[in-house]
């Protein structure tokens, strides 16, 4: 059967916004007003020796959530960051506007933990990854994306790449461990991650930890390395020495450093999240003190 011109139209429009609602809209295109102006003094390049870690929270709802949390990201320019929760298509939409909105050029390495339609769109029989991203202003090698042996009610792992800070080679760690109330499973993936960190003398690792400070399942990364909120340790963790990093006033967001110097830490309410963006900035040259 032919179709006349104008039922061939809406033929074609149909099949597009059939297109769109499966796959999701694409990357900004350039100029895209509604990606949101940054404040006045922010960055106007991504800050040297500048890491951040942030839990964008999935499933968060809201138009233009990627837009937001690209500006967020622009505010403060980090030279690294950690994303969590990550769905690859959210990340290809913030890498867009962080680009060509902002002017911030940042490589990425995915640690995807499972495929999930739910989550992150995509069609049934090809749903989008979930996990962990790593977003670096710096080239970044050895990509290294590993789950845990035991993710509790839910698949969770770790990414670990390295790049150039200070000019000189450090490893970076970005992970989410399991839910609360699942104390005896973050201590296995603790243990894991644990082991990996030991093997470098320098090192950032960068989550989610699902615990406060003082939980003893994170004694073994205590051990290894030290917090950037430069009052924050387990045995201060009661006397609100440690800013806390969700809408819910617990502190479970980290920038563990091993064998570096933090010179700033910050803590920064985010409306695109219930997790606060949280960054550091470093003294790659000064050795820690213990």
């Amino acid at each position: 059967m032919v179709l006349s011109r104008g039922a061939r139209w809406v033929a074609g429009a149909m099949t597009a916004v059939c297109l769109v609602l499966l796959l999701g809209p694409g990357a900004p295109s350039r100029g895209v007003p509604h990606a949101g102006s940054l404040p006045s003094g922010a960055a106007p390049e991504a800050v040297p020796d500048r890491v951040a870690t942030w839990n964008i929270c999935n499933p968060c709802g809201g138009s233009g959530r990627n837009a937001g949390r690209a500006t967020e990201i622009a505010t403060y320019a980090p030279q690294i960051i950690g994303l969590q929760e990550a769905c690859v298509r959210d990340v290809e939409q913030i890498r867009g506007y962080l680009e060509q909105v902002h002017g911030l050029v940042y490589r990425v390495a995915y640690g995807t933990v499972q495929r999930n339609w739910k989550r992150c769109g995509g069609m049934p029989w090809r749903p989008g990854g979930f996990g962990q991203a790593i977003l670096s202003a710096a080239p970044m090698t050895d990509r290294v994306s590993a789950e845990y042996p035991d993710g509790g009610s839910e698949d969770r792992g770790y990414l670990a790449v390295t790049t150039l800070v200070g000019g000189l080679p450090v490893r970076v760690f970005n992970t989410h461990l399991a839910e609360r109330r699942q104390e005896e499973v973050r201590a296995g993936q603790v243990g894991v991650l644990a082991a990996e960190v030991a093997r470098h003398d320098r090192a950032i690792v960068l989550g989610d930890f699902n615990a406060v400070p003082h939980a003893p399942e994170l004694g073994p990364m205590w051990a290894l390395a030290r917090d950037t909120d430069p009052g924050c340790r387990p045995s201060t963790a009661g006397t609100g020495a440690c800013a806390t990093t969700t809408d819910w006033n617990s502190k479970f967001d980290y920038v563990f450093l091993r064998g570096l110097t933090p010179l700033t830490h910050r803590v920064h309410p985010s409306p695109h999240s219930d997790h606060h963006v949280v960054h550091a900035d470093l003294d790659p040259g000064r050795l820690p003190t213990r």
